[in-house]
Parts: structure tokens; sequence; C-alpha cells
């Protein structure tokens, strides 16, 4: 178990990654309050810190945690309002996991009180850190990138009905990006046949992509939600090389339009 909450790499050109759903470490008293399936984690991001790394060649500033979104949810409000009002999702620390299957032991949920103190030793942590790169890197540059990449099994019955596509691109609606930013990275997509893809489909983005996104002030946001069968094996949580290195030419295509 690490005393980290985080790692940054700071890169020297106008693109931030942010990946908060990529750590998977829970505390071991914590842990000992779950339930047997959610001790593995199983609703992490998996492998996207790997699947990204080439980023840092591209000068990318990458921003990642150590701790699972069961301890608390990065890409959540610290209000823990819901980001899709009326449909199914899971909370700020959360207590269901994706298969709707519970997080805890009955009578193990934290309280309120344990809710703020994670939120306050985990959650602001990586918000200070994510608004200090960005700053750091519009000071420079007159404008910047923040590129939410995220993950998740293409089929997720108790979030959304059916398949997901292959790739997913939020901007909150067209809202947390520049339109020629959409345009471009929509055009890229268009332009590769390998996988299907939808924009500010059922994913448009979460709290990050929606709270930081200030195109006008020279912050464009996007959120990339990829289907984790088009790099691993969603079963075992398996890498898988071959996909990965077929996926990432999309990936580096597509964060290359974004620094244009």
């Amino acid at each position: 178990m690490t005393d980290t909450i985080y790692t940054l790499h700071r890169g020297n050109a106008p693109l931030l990654v942010s990946l908060p759903h990529d750590g998977s470490e829970i505390p071991k008293a914590l842990a000992a309050r779950m339930t047997p399936s959610a001790r593995r984690a199983p609703d992490t991001d998996w492998h996207v810190a790997r699947l990204y790394a080439f980023a840092m060649a591209l000068g990318a500033s990458v921003l990642a945690p150590c701790y699972s979104r069961y301890v608390v949810d990065l890409n959540r409000p610290p209000d823990d309002a819901s980001l899709y009002p009326g449909q199914n999702t899971t909370g700020l620390c959360p207590v269901r996991q994706f298969s709707n299957q519970p997080v805890y032991r009955d009578g193990e949920e934290p309280d309120a009180a344990e809710v703020a103190a994670r939120v306050d030793r985990y959650w602001r942590p990586y918000h200070d850190c994510l608004r200090a790169e960005l700053e750091r890197l519009l000071g420079t540059h007159g404008r910047v990138v923040l590129w939410e990449g995220h993950s998740i099994r293409g089929e997720v019955p108790f979030l959304f009905e059916g398949r997901l596509p292959d790739l997913n691109l939020g901007t909150a609606g067209g809202t947390s990006a520049s339109p020629a930013l959409q345009q471009r990275l929509e055009a890229v997509l268009a332009g590769q046949a390998d996988y299907d893809w939808v924009a500010n489909g059922r994913f448009k983005g979460g709290y990050i992509t929606r709270h930081y996104g200030d195109p006008a002030r020279g912050v464009d946001a996007v959120q990339l939600e990829i289907s984790q069968r088009i790099y691993m094996d969603e079963g075992s949580f398996a890498w898988d090389e071959a996909k990965a290195a077929r996926a990432q030419q999309v990936l580096r295509a597509l964060l290359r339009a974004a620094l244009e």
C-alpha cells in the first residue's frame, strides 16, 4: 500500500491527460469492510495509464491516482450531485458496483463524516494538482487541452442498455471544448474503420470535463470513454498487447489532433 495519492508526469505541451479511475488500491481497513467481489476493484479503468503511456512522448502531462474509485470517485462532484439525473449511476463513495452488487458488507457503508474525510484525504489533492497543472500549461501556452481518459466494460446493464460503442467522445454536449477541436476529433474518428464511435452519447463527460472545461478561457476539456473489449480481456482484466497496439493508433491520432 502506498502513501502516494497520485502521480504526475509534467510535460511541456499544452495537453494534460487525466486518468481519474486508473487507481486500484484500497486501504486494508477499508477492504475488510467490503464484499469479496468489491475487493477486486472490478470497476477500475484497467490499464488506461499503460494505454496512454505514449502521450508522454508527445509532450503531454499525465496525472493518475493510486487509489480505487471505491475509495472516492475523483470524477464526481464533492457534493455528490448526480451527473445523470434519472439514470442509474454510482456516487462519490460508491456503495453499488457497476453490476449493482453491494460494495460493502451489511452495515459497513460509509457515513457522511467518513465521506467528507475521504474527500479531504484523496479527492482534494488530486483536484488541487489537476488545477495547478492546468494553470501552469495555460500560463505557458495560452491554451490547454484537458483529456479525460476512461474505460469501461462494453456492456453494463445497470448503467445503460445494450452495447456501448467502442469509443465514446464527450464534450458536455459541446460546451466543454471548442467547436474546432470537436470537429478535428470527430474527423479522426470518422476517418478510421476499426471502431464504432459516438459523440456526446451516454457518456457526455463527468465532473472533471464539465467543471474544468472553459473554451472561452482557453481550456478545452474532452472525455473519451473506451470500451475495454478493444484493448483487454474484460473477464480477467488482462492486458491484450495486440488489441492495445491497434487501439493506440487511434488514440495517438486523437491526441495529435488535440495538439493542433
